[in-house]
C-alpha cells in the first residue's frame, strides 16, 4: 500500500468506529423513549447470536470419525447448563471456550 492508500484506510477505520459508537447516541437520545423494535431487537438478538455460535461450531464436525464430536457435545452441554444456572451469557461461552480448549488440547 502507499503511504495515501495507508492514510485513507485508517481514516475509513476510524470513522466507522466513531460511527457505530455515536450513531445510536443520536438517534436514541437519553430524554427519548427507545422504540419498541428496539427493545425487541435487543431481548432476542443475544439469543440469537448465541445460536450461531453453535451452529458455527458444530458446522465441521464429523461424528464418523476421529472423536466423534464429544468435547464439542460436552462444551455446548457445560455451556446450556452455565447459561440456564447462572444466566450470565459472557460467564457461559468464556467457560464453554476454555472447556473446549482444555478438552482438546489435554483429553482428545
Amino acid at each position: 500500500m502507499t503511504t495515501n492508500q495507508q492514510i485513507i484506510t485508517i481514516a475509513m477505520v476510524i470513522l466507522g468506529t466513531m460511527l457505530t459508537r455515536f450513531l445510536p447516541f443520536l438517534l436514541f437520545p437519553a430524554g427519548k423513549k427507545t422504540p419498541k423494535y428496539i427493545q425487541y431487537l435487543g431481548k432476542v438478538l443475544p439469543a440469537a447470536v448465541f445460536g450461531l455460535l453453535v451452529i458455527y461450531c458444530v458446522k465441521d464436525v464429523s461424528v464418523l470419525q476421529g472423536n466423534h464430536g464429544i468435547p464439542e457435545i460436552l462444551a455446548i452441554a457445560l455451556t446450556a447448563g452455565l447459561h440456564l444456572w447462572k444466566k450470565n451469557m459472557f460467564l457461559s461461552i468464556a467457560a464453554g471456550t476454555l472447556f473446549y480448549m482444555a478438552l482438546v488440547q489435554f483429553v482428545f
